[in-house]
This record gives structure tokens, C-alpha cells and sequence, in this order.
């Protein structure tokens, strides 16, 4: 048995399931959950209509490496949003579609870690969506956790790390915009981190699966293949980049993503997964050309979860400091009690249901960095994000 196992935390949403078992929710109340980044707009007209029109090519297998027209339509869009320039990034050779960027994220894990090397440590925020951890430790890695203060807009602070971890540091995972603070790294993170890749030799692997949903009344985030191409590193040494339409697309179930970037580290990747069989069924193929070549539904979306922002913030901001993010859904808000008490309560009595800020967080000298925090997702109607705020506030 992979001893990997014995080290995995229970998975936030087990704890959840557990936590709601001793407690009854008001019969009288629909359940309001807020504690999962699941999107409720309905999926785009146009990828539903794909879905229902390539369904008989479920009689095919499909290639590891994904359709062409896919991967060119990946890098059509990857070049407009982030500034690339024409072919930069070859559909050929630095492009594969996934499953999700959570498959993804964990099986790159198993690409880059070697079990015989000393370079076996894997560098992740603190708090950080939970597959990371998982990743590492099931490949055969040792997670280090990069401290997030609130001081520090809850970006990963790298300056105090010691040089004998980076003299072992396989890869580094990072998240912008993050979860669960959407917070956004700038280019001098960014330039801070590559200098350290290159001269400790270890690999850069971004989540920005929430890159698309930031305030629609300011400039982009700033995306990794962006910064390499603004700062010289034109073929994205050292860098991958994982994409999904599970939130920009509103198409969690569609299960569609792509990774992209170092073309030498891809190859690896490509060849990992002939094995791994995580290849993209083709009617999904056709659903997500139709996704990724579309920006007007993502329009939609921005604004919705933006609106989101604006009635949650004039609730909460009367009794407790909040600070609307520049992207994503979430709310990472500071209570005036626990986290976990709170939580049990909101659900007990009024119905709703928002995730511990311990749950996404591990505890190293004596502190939790998700103590006292929650995370909110802003991924219902107007009306019942409203309703949430006021219970919570009633309950604080």
C-alpha cells in the first residue's frame, strides 16, 4: 500500500459531511451551500448544443495528445488573453487538454518527482486547495507550506524560506488567483520565483483556473505565460500553467481543462500520461473549442459573481472588515469567533453552509493559518448570498 496514504489529511468536504452529521438544519429552510466552488449559472447554450451533437463520436477512443483543432483553439485564446505572440505557444508540442485542472494537478506531481532524488520537496501556500498536498505525498514528496499573511495580501512569502529547502525543491505549486483569498500574484512575485527556479533548478506549476473571473472594470490578472513573455522567457522555462472551464465556462461537470508551457517538461508529461490514460473524450473535445472560442458567456459571469461582490459587501462591511478580491468567487473573511464553531451554528440554524477556514490550512508553530477564517462562495443568486451574510452576521 502507498505509504503516502497514512499522511493524507481527511479531504475538506469529508470533514464537512462529518461535521453536518450531528447537526439538524431548519426544516423550514432550503439549504443554502456556500462552502463549494460550484458554479450554478447554467452551462453556455453553445457548449450544451456541441455536447448533443458529437455524442455518437462516444464509439471512438481518444489520443492522449487531444484533437488539433482543440489544441489550436487553446492557443488562439491563450495568445489573446495573455499577450502572446503568434505561435509561441505551439499547439504540437506545449498544449494538452485534461480532465480538469484537478486531475491534472495532481498527476504532474507524479511526472516531476523522482522517488531516488534528494529533490523531493514540493513548495505550496498556506492555506492551498488540498490536492497539492495530496499530490506530494502520494508521489513520494515532502510538502513545505509557504506562509500566506493577511500582511501580505495572503500571497506566499518566499524571501525566509532556507536554502537548504530550496536546495531540495522539486516544484512549486501556486494558485492566482488564489483560493480561497483571490489574491493575485504581480510580476515581482513572479520574478522573485524564477530567479530561484533557475538557480536551484525546480519548476513552477500555476493554477489559474480563476483567472477569468476578475473585476471586469479593471485590467486582467496577470497570467504566468504572460509575465515569461514580458520578461524574456519566451519559451517558458521552468513553467507550466493549468487552465479549466469548470469556473470561467460555468461547466464543472464537463470535467475540461488544458496544461500548458515548458515544452521540455511537457514532453515528459505527454509521455507520463500515455500511461496515466487520462485521455479527453471527444464530444467534450467539441464542448470545449465551443467554450474556449467564446468570451461572451464569460462576460456574463464576471458580472454576475461581481454583483455577488457588491451585495455581500454592503452586508457584512456594517459589523466586520471585508475586503472584496480581485478575482475569483470566494470571500476569505476574518470572524470575531471559530471558524468551526461558527459554521456549525450558521448551518444548525439557519440552513447555510460555509467552509471552516481550518480545513484548508495545516497547523505549523502552534498556528492555523485558516483559524478564525472562512471561506464563502459566492456562487448563488443575489438573494441567497444576501440571506447567507445576514445569518452569518447573525450568529457572530
Amino acid at each position: 500500500m502507498n505509504s503516502g496514504l497514512k499522511k493524507l489529511h481527511p479531504y475538506p468536504f469529508e470533514k464537512m459531511a462529518e461535521m453536518r452529521k450531528e447537526l439538524t438544519p431548519p426544516s423550514d429552510k432550503k439549504l443554502i451551500n456556500l462552502s463549494i466552488g460550484e458554479p450554478k449559472l447554467q452551462a453556455p447554450k453553445i457548449v450544451l448544443e456541441s455536447l448533443a451533437k458529437q455524442l455518437t463520436t462516444t464509439n471512438k477512443y481518444p489520443t492522449t495528445r487531444g484533437m488539433i483543432e482543440l489544441r489550436n483553439t487553446i492557443s488562439e485564446w491563450a495568445t489573446r488573453r495573455f499577450n502572446l505572440d503568434t505561435g509561441q505557444l505551439n499547439p504540437a508540442t506545449q498544449i494538452l487538454p485534461v480532465n480538469g485542472t484537478r486531475e491534472a494537478l495532481f498527476s504532474i506531481a507524479n511526472t516531476i518527482l523522482d522517488k531516488t532524488s534528494a529533490k523531493n520537496i514540493v513548495g505550496l501556500p498556506n492555506p492551498f486547495y488540498q490536492i497539492y498536498e495530496g499530490a506530494a505525498l502520494l508521489a513520494g514528496g515532502v510538502p513545505y507550506y509557504f506562509d500566506c499573511p493577511e500582511s501580505k495580501s495572503f500571497l506566499p512569502q518566499i524571501e525566509d524560506v532556507p536554502t537548504t529547502v530550496w536546495e531540495k525543491m522539486a516544484f512549486v505549486y501556486v494558485c492566482s488567483p488564489g483560493n480561497p483569498s483571490g489574491s493575485v500574484m504581480r510580476a515581482n512575485d513572479y520574478e522573485k520565483l524564477l530567479e530561484l527556479a533557475e538557480k536551484f533548478n525546480f519548476y513552477i506549476i500555476a493554477d489559474e483556473c480563476y483567472s477569468e473571473l476578475y473585476d471586469f472594470t479593471k485590467e486582467p490578472p496577470l497570467g504566468l505565460l504572460d509575465w515569461c513573455n514580458r520578461y524574456g522567457n519566451n519559451t517558458f522555462k521552468r513553467c507550466l500553467v493549468m487552465h479549466s472551464l469548470s469556473k470561467r465556462s460555468s461547466c464543472p461537470g464537463l470535467r475540461s481543462g488544458f496544461v500548458a508551457g515548458d515544452p521540455h517538461l511537457m514532453t515528459d508529461y505527454y509521455q507520463y500520461r500515455t500511461y496515466h490514460g487520462g485521455a479527453m473524450p471527444i464530444h467534450i473535445q467539441y464542448a470545449s473549442i465551443a467554450a474556449w472560442s467564446d468570451e461572451e458567456h464569460v462576460i456574463i459571469a464576471r458580472e454576475f459573481y461581481r454583483n455577488n461582490f457588491k451585495r455581500v459587501y454592503q452586508v457584512l462591511n456594517q459589523h466586520i472588515e471585508i475586503t472584496i478580491p480581485e478575482a475569483g468567487f470566494y470571500l476569505w473573511i476574518k470572524l470575531p469567533i471559530d471558524d468551526i464553531s461558527m459554521c456549525k451554528c450558521l448551518f444548525a440554524e439557519k440552513g447555510v453552509l460555509l467552509l471552516p477556514g481550518q480545513y484548508l490550512g495545516r497547523t505549523l508553530d502552534g498556528r492555523n493559518p485558516g483559524e478564525n477564517m472562512v471561506r464563502m462562495a459566492l456562487v448563488e443568486s443575489e438573494e441567497r448570498c444576501q440571506y447567507a451574510a445576514e445569518s452569518m452576521l447573525s450568529i457572530i
